[in-house]
């Protein structure tokens, strides 16, 4: 009898103590403020504000390169070198200033194949790859011109670079998005004010300052629809005549900038 009245006891010990851990569990987070006086997180009311801001884009990213494919290093790169060089004078020819040129990805990798009578890899050739960002500008009074000078500036490459050409990425952004930054912080702070009023009015509290502010802000890019290249080794052919520019349209973009506000509460 003493001994199941011990494993009673015992047993109450052990689900006590959960208990207890339990409900610490569920208390809600703490910190220490400056002064030294512990303060939950939960406390007052947490709101998120958006701004949003259209802008017409006043630069154009061009992502272009060359790629060569022969049976030795050397030959790739003589066919990179040269397609490269082409394709730098049609941008500087093109008003491209040397500036706005950057080298952004330059690879050797050799092209191999399996022998399965051997089980060895045979190298089949090399493969040169040479690509570049290329900012492209216009003056302010001439922004709505900005789609037509990338147009022609991808034909004039195209031109140049011929059957090694590869353009990977065109997009239309703000080079400086600051101003438009203040805006869009305006009117998110004021999104964030007026939601938390409303939360106050509707539970019947009193809003106090704020305690605490973070922001996050996004640019988004607008991108061209244009693609060119081989995914195979290239043919010998005629030299590329570009007759007519593929089509770009810059069109708008956004400025969206988050903030997150705790407001205490009186």
């Amino acid at each position: 009898m003493k001994r199941i009245s011990w494993l009673a006891g015992c047993l109450l010990l052990v689900v006590t103590a959960l208990g207890m851990t339990g409900c610490d569990s569920f208390s809600p987070p703490t910190r220490t403020t400056a002064t030294g006086v512990s303060n939950s997180q939960a406390n007052g009311i947490w709101v998120s504000g958006t701004g949003e801001v259209t802008v017409t884009p006043d630069i154009a990213i061009l992502q272009v390169g060359v790629e060569a494919q022969e049976d030795t290093v050397s030959e790739a790169m003589e066919k990179a070198t040269e397609a490269m060089a082409n394709v730098g004078t049609a941008l500087i020819d093109s008003g491209i200033e040397s500036k706005d040129i950057q080298t952004q990805y330059f690879n050797i990798r050799q092209r191999t194949t399996w022998d399965n009578r051997t089980d060895e890899e045979i190298i089949t050739g090399y493969r040169v790859t040479n690509k570049v960002i290329v900012k492209i500008r216009v003056l302010p009074v001439e922004s709505s011109t900005l789609d037509y000078k990338a147009s022609n500036i991808i034909g004039a490459v195209v031109s140049a670079g011929g059957d090694l050409i590869r353009i990977d990425d065109l997009n239309f952004t703000v080079e400086d998005p600051t101003e438009y930054y203040d805006e869009a912080r305006e009117k998110a702070t004021a999104d964030a004010k007026a939601k938390a009023e409303k939360l106050a009015k509707q539970t019947g509290v009193k809003l106090g300052e704020a305690t605490f502010v973070s922001e996050s802000a996004y640019t988004p890019s607008t991108y061209g629809n244009i693609t060119y290249g081989l995914s195979s080794a290239p043919v010998p052919a005629p030299p590329i005549v570009i007759e007519s520019v593929p089509p770009t349209s810059m069109g708008e973009t956004k400025i969206i900038l988050t903030v997150q506000v705790a407001y205490s509460i009186q």
